[in-house]
């Protein structure tokens, strides 16, 4: 037998006994690895008399070949090998429940859920929406509203103020939303159909009262707009909202500053055990201040009471949602309680629509 004939035995009874993929690779270095005895053979080839050189060459490459065929049916029976091993000794337990994922655990504060809610019913009745500054100028805030200077909404222990500037002037975190109707009405000519939602502020905190809430306002402005108009735009509101085929409201007599003539507005309802039901004239919830917006307010922005008028109207998101999901203190909204979240949030997936229901 020959030197490449005893090699090539070698090698293949090496490659049979390799019972891992570790000791496998062993014998691969050393037959064809950069080092190895085959590999050296081949790098001979260039010393050797040219007569014998072709032949040589071809008796060396065919044992090269056959170690790297038996080489690659082992290293796939190896392969397979481990892989059956592992499928005996790994197991899942596929009886377990699947962890929740990021999507299912995260909650909607349900503020920011109202808000959606709110907007997509006044955008469906054709209302745009309207932003503005959270600190705004005293002018802004009160005088253009025709609040006068001796009201008690300009009083310290009502408003939060800033300091004063050098020409005396103050600026103030605004108490409602009604500074977005100045800009709006300063910037834009009439007809206008908006609504203001946002953050306010004011100096109190109870049970139903915190320093920071917030409100939505409405105002449309143009020249023949009436209370009919805005008696229908809220009770069409408090139908979609409340989720009922019928509401009961009446409009009380009041006085804002902004608005002439002015109402507050109740709704009806019963309540049934702990639950409040919203219809009938059982009893009477009271939820919002509307008005026709006052001559002096169109005159502060700029537009003529004899040619223009509209109406406008204000409520406390925070204080539907309690109304509608039944969250008896407004104090838990900003308090960072993961279970009551988790209780009362909604999915990140419950989009409010008209069509879809909210």
């Amino acid at each position: 037998m020959s030197e490449l004939e005893t090699l090539e035995k070698q090698f293949l009874q090496a490659i049979d006994q390799a019972d891992d993929l570790s000791s496998l690779e062993t014998v691969r270095i050393d037959a064809l690895g950069k080092k190895g005895k085959i590999s050296s053979l081949m790098q001979g080839l260039g010393k050797m008399p040219p007569e014998d050189r072709k032949s040589f060459g071809q008796a060396v490459n065919a044992v090269k070949q056959a170690i790297s065929s038996a080489l690659e049916v082992q290293k796939s029976a190896l392969e397979q090998a481990a892989l059956n091993q592992r499928l005996e000794t790994e197991r899942e337990d596929i009886t377990l429940p699947v962890r929740p994922s990021p999507v299912s655990q995260g909650r909607i504060h349900p503020i920011s859920q109202v808000w959606e809610e709110i907007t997509e019913i006044f955008a469906d009745l054709g209302f745009a929406m309207a932003e503005g500054p959270h600190i705004e100028t005293d002018e802004n805030n009160f005088t253009k509203l025709n609040i006068p200077d001796e009201h008690p909404a300009r009083q310290e222990h009502d408003t939060f103020y800033f300091n004063p500037k050098p020409d005396g002037s103050r600026r103030v975190l605004r108490t409602h939303t009604s500074p977005v109707q100045i800009r709006t009405m300063e910037a834009s000519k009439p007809p206008i159909r908006i609504i203001a939602p946002g953050r306010v502020f004011r100096s109190d905190s109870d049970q139903t009262h915190t320093p920071m809430f917030h409100q939505i306002e409405g105002l449309v402005i143009d020249k023949e707009t009436h209370m009919g108009h805005l008696k229908w735009v809220l009770e069409e509101f408090c139908k979609a909202f409340f989720e009922v085929d019928d509401v009961t409201m009446r409009f009380r007599a009041s006085h804002f500053p902004f608005t002439e003539p002015s109402a507050e507005v109740d709704i009806g309802y019963s309540k049934v055990g702990d639950e409040v039901r919203f219809g009938g004239d059982e009893n009477w919830m009271e939820i919002l201040g509307c008005g026709m917006v006052h001559p002096n307010v169109l005159k502060n922005v700029g537009l003529d009471p004899d040619e223009y008028q509209g109406f406008a109207f204000g409520m406390g998101i925070d204080r539907l949602a309690t109304l509608k999901y039944g969250m008896p203190d407004l104090r838990a909204f900003f308090a960072g309680d993961l279970n009551w979240l988790r209780h009362y949030g909604f999915s990140v997936l419950n989009v409010p629509t008209i069509a879809g229901g909210l």
